[in-house]
């Protein structure tokens, strides 16, 4: 049998059945030692009945007109009769019977003291030169009966005491684990966009190291995070500057040369340069979505931020292509304004550029702030489109891109505490490609 995994569970149960046994135990040293004492002082009772009734019962004999006459003691009303016991003389007849009692129960007289067969326990002694004998019985049901029912008596507060102590147990490990599950939640809320350190007030001593440890580990995992991050805007800023300065020296070249083969391989390298701006611009976008914060406290219309990101996209060539679709009444979201225009950047520049040429992409946000992406595009198979919010992952048979948009669209919806789903097809069609981020909304 496999123990349980809870610590707790475990603790309960072991300290439980540990209880219960030596309940159980004491319970059966203590009715041993009892029965022990309990025999002594029945014997004694048998011997003290013995040594009162024998000169009552000389007296008796003595004071008799003739000799050898059995008498048997009348009861004055019905009882139970513990003690029975016969007087006898040298040759064993009968003198003088208790009431209830056989001739036959009694053994023959051998000397004083206690004996004892399979039923009764036996005290003899002897007066007047063993000339007058007395043996007092008593019944082995009898001590057995009074043993049990002090057994029960010892028994039966345990079906009330071990249950009570079980449950007084349970609920001081579960009361002594409160600072463990506080601890255990804490932790749980830690995670890439939250490395901030656990509270350690109230905690036992022996979770403070543990504490500590963690703290430290956050510590270490912060200060990485946040170079990473800073590492990234930083280069890709710095890469800005001499790749614009190389873009205008290319295009000056391009203007002034008068050989095709050299314009055409000119036109090449501000290409390539173009795409490396795009890519540190993502880049930064990127680092600005993991290291910024996200929700602003300040619930702002998030239909003005759309209108400008497709009106720039408009501009930058896709006029005649979006359709997008606003509800009358405002939006409020205390997402960022520039995170959201990230996201919805991202977005339609993607739809534009991985959709069917000249197809249409549309644009929608509902009052409920639901914003949603749909374009023209071949079905994406299911196992590709897991992939799709990694880093530097792109569709099979996808248009040039750095691959990196819809992560930032993912960065962004899990630190502003929304929801990004990709459907492929788009909902209600048999084609296309739909992208829906489900937005925080203000109170």
């Amino acid at each position: 049998m496999r123990a349980p995994r809870s610590l707790q569970l475990r603790l309960a149960l072991g300290l439980g059945l540990g209880l219960t046994v030596l309940w159980l135990v004491a319970a059966s040293v203590t009715a041993t030692l009892l029965r022990h004492e309990m025999d002594e002082v029945f014997d004694a009772t048998l011997a003290e009945t013995g040594q009162r009734l024998l000169p009552l019962a000389v007296m008796d004999v003595l004071g008799r007109e003739e000799d050898g006459i059995t008498q048997q003691i009348a009861t004055l009303r019905q009882h139970d009769e513990v003690f029975t016991y016969v007087v006898r003389d040298a040759q064993g007849r009968v003198l003088l019977r208790s009431h209830g009692a056989e001739d036959a129960l009694f053994p023959p007289f051998d000397g004083v003291g206690f004996r004892q067969n399979a039923t009764h326990r036996f005290y003899d002694d002897a007066a007047l030169q063993n000339s007058i004998t007395i043996t007092v019985a008593e019944p082995l049901a009898h001590r057995a009966s009074v043993a049990r029912e002090m057994q029960i008596g010892l028994g039966l507060p345990l079906l009330v005491v071990v249950p009570l102590s079980l449950a007084i147990l349970i609920g001081a490990v579960q009361l002594s684990f409160r600072p463990l599950r506080r601890f255990r939640s804490a932790l749980a809320q830690r995670g890439a966009q939250n490395l901030t350190a656990l509270p350690d007030a109230g905690l036992p001593s022996e979770l403070e190291p543990m504490a500590v440890a963690v703290n430290q580990l956050l510590a270490r995992l912060r200060a990485a995070f946040e170079a990473e991050r800073s590492f990234a805007a930083n280069a890709a800023h710095e890469l800005r500057t001499p790749v614009a300065g190389a873009i205008a020296q290319v295009q000056r070249l391009r203007a002034e040369t008068q050989d095709p083969q050299a314009e055409r391989r000119a036109g090449e390298v501000e290409a390539s340069l173009k795409r490396l701006t795009r890519l540190s611009e993502k880049l930064m976008q990127l680092a600005r979505a993991e290291g910024g914060r996200l929700r602003s406290g300040t619930a702002s219309d998030l239909r003005p931020v759309l209108r400008l990101m497709v009106a720039d996209a408009e501009r930058a060539g896709g006029a005649g292509r979006l359709k997008l679709t606003l509800p009358e009444v405002p939006v409020l979201s205390d997402i960022d304004p520039d995170a959201f225009g990230i996201l919805c950047r991202n977005l339609i520049e993607n739809a534009l550029k991985h959709g069917d040429p000249g197809g249409s992409v549309e644009v929608g946000l509902s009052a409920a702030a639901r914003l949603t992406v749909v374009n023209m595009a071949p079905v994406v198979p299911p196992e590709a489109l897991a992939r799709l919010t990694g880093r530097f992952e792109r569709a099979a048979g996808a248009a040039e891109g750095s691959g990196l948009g819809l992560a930032i669209v993912r960065t962004i919806a899990e630190r502003a505490d929304g929801k990004l789903v990709l459907l492929s097809p788009a909902e209600g069609r048999e084609t296309g490609f739909e992208v829906r981020v489900d937005l925080p909304q203000a109170a």
